[in-house]
């Protein structure tokens, strides 16, 4: 089987991520990466590839989740699946960035490691690490007999669970919080080496992004080759900025705000029926677990941000558009695994904007307090109106003097 022939792209809902983004509203190092892009899809892959490359650089930071609270690092783990010559080598330029805390903080294990040499350097690292491969081959391939050894292990580490590791020679080695950050670029081939079939626990932890492909000759011009040796260095500097002052700290707790969480919580439940309906249970565990993956993106947007404590609802509405769009990239890559990629992906509903608006909005608020709400969710300042003088009609706001409202219980 090809590994793309099953995919008509016509058949395909649109699947772009930073289509439906704001640019201008994501922080300064993530639009500076952007820059280099000289596609669509190479704008979407350093958009993903940055926030991988950045997870392994906010040390100390976490969020608790689920009934135990449990702890949630930054830490992502992506497999960019996409055909030869798609632009998948613009992730490199991560790699640059990265490279800059590399320098000061040792970050990288090589892929190319055997199992045990990989566990070691790991272990040597106190647990923290970042893989990044632009072939999937290279990984796959070398892990031979202990692939099951390496899928039980990135598993874990995605949770953020121990490793261990008992020999005769060596001896008992344990990591017990691993914090590992991996971006893989491949074809599905690869991919598929990785994560064999859908029952198997990786599938939901490895985040996925599936590359459609763009005509190789509509390109736009970019920034100049030297610029382009400049930004990753540039951004890796502010990142080893960003590391170093949180490893001055204990571990700090970030939160979602109650209402982010309330709405994260609803979204989740009321949108994405329609993927474990279409796709089977097998599914649910990942649209379960993009809970804990929108929580880690909104996390690194807020620290690239410099909000080392609560999330912003900016930061909070791009990372819930991020995981939307990355929950159909899962669902194609589970109908390729299948065999079935003919059948088409289901499409998600939008974000309900008015309703968060509204929950967003105090019980009184006045005009201007409601055109910067709007803003932060990219609402215009004419629509905002349009929607207060709706909830005035239907009764669920009332005017109390000029600019001034109140929500009717």
């Amino acid at each position: 089987m090809s590994d793309f022939s099953q995919n008509p792209r016509e058949e395909q809902v649109n699947l772009r991520i930073v289509d439906h983004l704001d640019k201008q509203s994501l922080p300064k190092p993530v639009q500076e990466m952007l820059s280099l892009a000289s596609t669509p899809d190479e704008e979407d892959i350093l958009l993903l590839a940055m926030l991988t490359g950045a997870s392994a650089c906010v040390p100390n930071m976490y969020f608790r989740y689920g009934p135990t609270a449990k702890r949630y690092y930054a830490n992502m783990q992506l497999f960019v699946m996409a055909a030869p010559a798609s632009g998948k080598g613009v992730a490199g330029q991560v790699q640059k960035m990265v490279r800059m805390v590399d320098e000061q903080h040792p970050l990288f294990i090589p892929g190319d490691s055997t199992y045990p040499a990989w566990f070691q350097a790991l272990y040597l690292q106190n647990g923290c690490g970042y893989m990044h491969e632009s072939e999937g081959s290279v990984i796959t391939d070398i892990w031979g007999a202990s692939v099951t050894s390496y899928n039980t292990a990135l598993r874990k580490a995605a949770e953020h669970e121990q490793i261990s590791k008992n020999r005769v020679f060596t001896g008992k080695m344990v990591i017990e919080t691993p914090k590992l950050s991996m971006l893989l670029t491949g074809t599905f081939n690869q991919y598929k080496a990785l994560v064999p079939n859908v029952e198997n626990g990786y599938f939901s932890r490895l985040l996925t992004l599936f590359v459609q492909g763009t005509n190789p000759f509509d390109r736009k011009y970019v920034t100049s080759l030297s610029a382009q040796s400049v930004i990753p260095e540039k951004v890796g500097n502010q990142l080893l900025d960003l590391y170093e002052t949180l490893l001055q700290d204990e571990e700090r707790e970030w939160t979602l705000t109650q209402e982010q969480k309330e709405i994260l919580g609803e979204h989740l439940e009321t949108e994405y029926k329609t993927l474990i309906t279409m796709l089977g249970q097998n599914f649910h565990s990942a649209v379960v677990r993009m809970a804990i993956q929108i929580e880690r993106i909104a996390m690194i947007l807020s620290a690239l941000r410099g909000n080392l404590d609560v999330c912003s609802d900016e930061d909070f509405l791009t990372a819930l558009t991020i995981g939307n769009k990355l929950l159909q990239h899962m669902a194609m890559a589970f109908r390729l695994i299948n065999g079935d990629a003919q059948r088409a992906v289901p499409d998600i509903k939008p974000l309900d904007q008015r309703r968060i608006l509204f929950k967003q909005l105090k019980d009184e608020y006045d005009r201007k307090t409601l055109i910067e709400e709007a803003k932060v969710q990219g609402i215009s300042e004419r629509t905002a109106e349009r929607w207060n003088n709706a909830w005035m009609e239907v009764g669920q706001v009332e005017k109390l003097s000029h600019g001034l409202y109140r929500k009717v219980a």
